[in-house]
């Protein structure tokens, strides 16, 4: 396994360390590399079937949007990080990113109209540090899809239940809905999108 340097990091020392062809995935938190738990099959289902959605769905609207394997989204300051685990890039604003041409990362808010995250063992880095960061950073919609209720009880509620959590930016701060069960998804990019929760949990099951 490849050895992450043991000082606080910068994302440029990041990238510049980051071993190619590798089966492990790292993000930068707060200047640490972090080597994510490797997924299971299921959560790649659920990535796989919510990707293939909206896919149909920008594509159905003839949105100049893509969906990339691999990218990084940098923060302002720096330190941190993150590979989403799907990410929406509106292809427009890629003229004004300087580092996606050799690095395949985004630095503004304006090229990522939806980044979503499917929960894992490491959920606290999904409902606390990524939330806050694209709040920071003006990801107009951010998606945690919790399809084993493996969050918080302060996010998922008491009994926890699979949840997704709609995060949309309203004056600089995230408004929150959450869907349940049959709830049908509502998405103010995807407005006209017609997929309910259980359809996205199901897929992982």
């Amino acid at each position: 396994m490849t050895q992450a340097p043991p000082k606080l990091v910068t994302f440029d020392e990041f990238i510049a360390w980051h071993p190619d062809n590798v089966q492990a995935r790292y993000e930068l938190h707060n200047g640490v590399i972090i080597e994510m738990p490797p997924p299971t099959g299921d959560h790649e289902e659920v990535i796989g079937f919510l990707a293939a959605q909206l896919t149909l769905e920008f594509t159905r609207l003839r949105l100049p949007y893509f969906i990339p394997k691999t990218a990084f989204v940098r923060m302002p300051e720096n330190k941190s990080g993150y590979e989403p685990d799907i990410v929406i890039i509106n292809r427009q604003n890629l003229v004004n990113e300087p580092l996606w041409k050799k690095e395949s990362t985004l630095t503004q808010g304006a090229s990522i109209p939806l980044a979503v995250e499917v929960v894992s063992a490491s959920w606290r880095d999904d409902y606390a540090h990524k939330l806050i960061d694209y709040e920071a950073l003006g990801i107009p919609e951010y998606w945690i899809v919790d399809y084993l209720a493996l969050g918080g009880r302060r996010f998922i509620g008491n009994p926890k239940q699979p949840t997704i959590s709609i995060y949309s930016l309203v004056e600089d701060e995230y408004q929150l809905n959450q869907f349940r069960f049959n709830d049908y998804i509502q998405s103010p990019i995807f407005s006209e999108l017609t997929l309910a929760a259980q359809q996205i949990f199901q897929a992982g099951t």
